[in-house]
């Protein structure tokens, strides 16, 4: 199983690494979060530009990243602009997605980049190949807020992104009951198990919040914590989260 470095963090050893996203709306609203996180403990910032009011004015979106930079020091981040269409915030066309990316990858000021896997295999690789191309790490997504899919399905998203060369595969996926809940964590052992041979990253979202706290067990290596407003259904308070987290990996270890 090959890791991922982030900065100085091994993304895929040692517990699941908390994610805690940024969600504001103004540059002002961002930096005040960056500043708030300096009281809480987590692994890697996430900044969610699709709430960001000037997304489409790049200048202004690299401006803002490199203040975020300067504000987080050396924790990493995730730089993601979540499409309407797996449950962001704006649209963007394909064009100005890949832009956006590229520009943001050479900036240097975010460490790894969200590529939407299911959003045309030829974009998908224009993405991949740019963000590498500056050195950078790609956390290949794909989110259902539809539901939850079967298990071959799941596995079948997670090697699809791996294949085509996300350093770590995501998915996230919405429970309707508890069989959903037992269906992804159940692919997530077997990708883990069988497949993957980088980290990955899997969420049941919602009443699914289980998962969020048993990575370790299952083989998912990032999950993702609050402070304040979340980013998607289901995200607990990073204290909390942590405290679930360690409980658990002290009984894993003894």
């Amino acid at each position: 199983m090959k890791t991922v470095m982030l900065r100085g963090l091994e993304v895929g050893s040692g517990s699941p690494k908390v994610i805690v996203p940024i969600v504001a709306a103004t540059a002002e609203g961002i930096l005040a979060k960056a500043a708030e996180f300096a009281n809480y403990t987590m692994d890697v910032v996430e900044w969610r530009v699709d709430f960001y009011e000037d997304v489409f004015h790049t200048d202004k979106v690299l401006s803002t990243l490199n203040a975020l930079r300067a504000a987080l020091g050396d924790t990493p981040i995730l730089f993601t602009f979540r499409t309407k269409k797996e449950g962001g915030e704006k649209d963007i066309a394909p064009e100005d997605y890949l832009a956006l990316i590229t520009a943001v990858a050479n900036s240097g000021d975010a460490d790894a980049v969200d590529v939407e896997i299911f959003s045309g295999d030829d974009l998908v690789r224009k993405a991949i190949d740019a963000v590498h191309a500056a050195g950078k790490a790609v956390v290949g997504s794909n989110h259902d807020f539809g539901g939850t899919p079967k298990k071959a399905d799941l596995i079948y998203r997670l090697r699809k992104m791996q294949d085509m060369g996300a350093d770590i595969p995501k998915i996230a996926v919405m429970p309707k009951g508890t069989a959903d809940v037992i269906t992804l964590l159940d692919a997530t052992q077997e990708m883990a198990n069988c497949y993957a041979d980088r980290p990955i990253i899997t969420m049941s979202m919602g009443s699914g919040v289980i998962t969020r706290l048993c990575g370790e067990y299952f083989g998912s290596a990032m999950t993702f914590g609050a402070v304040g407003q979340v980013s998607a259904p289901g995200q607990i308070p990073v204290e909390q989260l942590k405290t679930a987290m360690d409980i658990l990996h002290r009984g894993l270890a003894g």
